[in-house]
């Protein structure tokens, strides 16, 4: 819980005043502080989303700031413990309660809802488990939802069919369809995501389905450009799409693969299986590289 809500806390004020932000050099801080709190036998550290407040109130916006803030913590307990003991409970909560008040960005949400209502969603059921059952279940819930979110945006990768511009020299993207080309004889297909297990099945019914329409097809490139990971799933649907192309007497190759993306598919067997020429640099050579093969036959 700690390292989730320092993390976000951090987050946030460097999105709010455009400041660099470095999570792992955050993390690294706060554990050397915990282990000197272990060790000296104090509270646990924390980002505390109020204390942060409390100080971005008063205008800290240097570590000078943090420095004062610690100073004035340790007199107020080294000479100041005795008369706040009969301070009533209540009004702690108040002050607490009125900088937390401050955290909550009603803009933010308001923008959110008009552009991803599913986040909204997200954010005002933490928000509510926040307020209702604790900081924790918030997180868990937190984390949870954003799991769901993520699976669910990975199974509904973006697919294309890349076809020729007639405006530009590049291509752009077109829903996959079984009867689209991207020049007679050959379909660049586009997979916007890491291939694994979720969304591997996808990935098998979009090739299966251009292999087996009626238009004419001899090779189905690849363009793995936004392809950064490959799981042993995906690898497996690979070798299965090779092999029922074999079947159909169409050619699959790869354009643009990243080069730990290529070192993977040489361990799953896959380069073996469709061969180091089967890999071209740029979509527009794997185009040149078909074409002239045609113009050969």
């Amino acid at each position: 819980m700690i390292l989730a809500q320092s993390a976000a806390t951090s987050r946030a004020y460097a999105a709010k005043y455009n400041d660099d932000f470095d999570e792992n050099v955050d993390l690294v801080g706060l554990g050397v502080a915990n282990i000197f709190a272990g060790l000296s036998g104090t509270f646990v550290v924390n980002g505390s989303p109020t204390k942060t407040e409390m100080v971005d109130g008063a205008g800290g916006r240097s570590q000078l700031a943090q420095i004062t803030t610690g100073l004035i913590v340790l007199i107020v307990l080294l000479f100041l413990t005795s008369p706040i003991q009969y301070m009533p409970k209540a009004v702690l909560a108040a002050v607490v309660f009125m900088i937390g008040l401050q955290l909550v960005d009603i803009k933010g949400l308001r923008t959110i809802f008009k552009v991803r209502k599913d986040e909204f969603v997200v954010a005002t059921l933490t928000a509510a488990t926040v307020v209702l059952l604790g900081v924790e279940q918030g997180i868990v819930l937190a984390i949870v939802a954003s799991v769901i979110g993520h699976l669910r945006r990975s199974y509904m990768t973006a697919t294309a069919v890349m076809v020729p511009d007639t405006n530009d020299p590049g291509y752009h993207s077109q829903p996959v369809d079984a009867e689209i080309r991207t020049i007679p004889g050959l379909v660049v297909y586009r997979f916007a995501s890491d291939l694994y297990y979720v969304n591997a099945n996808r990935f098998l019914e979009d090739l299966n389905a251009l292999a087996n329409s009626a238009a004419p097809l001899q090779w189905i490139c690849i363009d793995a450009g936004a392809i950064t990971d490959v799981d042993f799933t995906g690898s497996l649907t690979i070798k299965q799409v090779q092999t029922e192309l074999a079947e159909h007497d169409i050619k699959l190759v790869v354009a643009d693969a990243m080069t730990s993306v290529k070192e993977k598919l040489d361990r799953y067997g896959i380069t073996a299986l469709i061969g180091e020429d089967a890999y071209f640099p740029t979509v527009e050579s794997s185009v040149q590289a078909f074409n002239t093969e045609s113009a050969s036959q």
